[in-house]
């Protein structure tokens, strides 16, 4: 009788992992400018996985009104007001850095208290934020940081000095919340859209198609758009899902950069 020959041991088994569908089930998620626009479509996001979501904006009637569609609690604040952030909740295993505004002028003619006004509410107060929820994350052993960048935290534009150096001062805030919370299982990301149809978008459409005397779609075409290789604006809800992607199961080594949603700008 032959004695059997060992045989070479075969390929291992192929395993494919379940698909990354984010559950949120027991996380409590903080997005500020949550009542429209990104911070909404966010917001609802994260409930809809699960989250309980703590809807800040300084619209009261918005913010209340989702905060009862979701399933979350409204929070009305000002964030322009540097202490309003610590009436907010500490508790948040998932804070989303959205809240911004714009204004247009060329820096000689940049009034210094808009500018200010800019960097506190989308620098300060981020920071502030991250500075109150961080430590309870620690604790927790698991946290997910996603700020609301842009592609002006990547690019510059003319006339928009407020806006571009705030965005970019979110950028290195977020990688250093990257660096500093990579033990504690927390990560820290940015998300850069290019221009996304929100209200405030909206609004500069209209501005601009009354100062260059164009047609709105003339503004998006060959204004807003002229450096994208995709011509038409980010649909909110595409932004959400990026940022539910960020907050799932697979992404735990994601950290410390940006995501760019901005239809191939700054491809060129």
């Amino acid at each position: 009788m032959e004695t059997p020959q060992p045989q070479a041991p075969g390929p291992a088994p192929l395993t494919v992992p379940p698909p990354a569908n984010p559950t949120l089930t027991g996380r409590t998620a903080l997005v500020t400018g949550a009542a429209s626009g990104i911070g909404r479509a966010c917001a609802q996001a994260l409930a809809a996985a699960g989250a309980h979501v703590h809807v800040v904006d300084k619209a009261a009637d918005a913010a209340k009104s989702l905060a009862e569609a979701i399933g979350g609690t409204a929070w009305v604040a000002d964030l322009a007001v540097p202490d309003m952030v610590d009436t907010l909740p500490a508790d948040a295993d998932i804070v989303v850095n959205n809240a911004g505004l714009q204004h247009v002028a060329p820096v000689h003619e940049f009034p210094p208290d808009r500018f200010a006004l800019i960097q506190r509410v989308m620098v300060e107060t981020p920071f502030r934020i991250l500075r109150r929820t961080l430590p309870g994350m620690y604790e927790r052993g698991w946290g997910r940081v996603v700020n609301i960048s842009s592609v002006h935290g990547l690019r510059a534009s003319p006339y928009k000095s407020a806006y571009v150096t705030a965005k970019h001062a979110l950028e290195g805030l977020s990688k250093v919340v990257a660096l500093e919370a990579a033990e504690h299982g927390v990560t820290s990301n940015c998300v850069c859209p290019g221009y996304v149809r929100t209200p405030l978008v909206e609004n500069q459409i209209a501005d601009q198609a009354r100062t260059h005397g164009i047609s709105e779609e003339e503004v998006v075409g060959r204004v807003m758009l002229e450096r994208s290789a995709i011509k038409r604006l980010i649909d909110p809800g595409d932004v959400a899902e990026a940022v539910l992607w960020l907050c799932g199961p697979r992404t735990g080594h994601i950290t410390g950069t940006s995501l760019a949603m901005d239809g191939g700008w700054t491809a060129n």
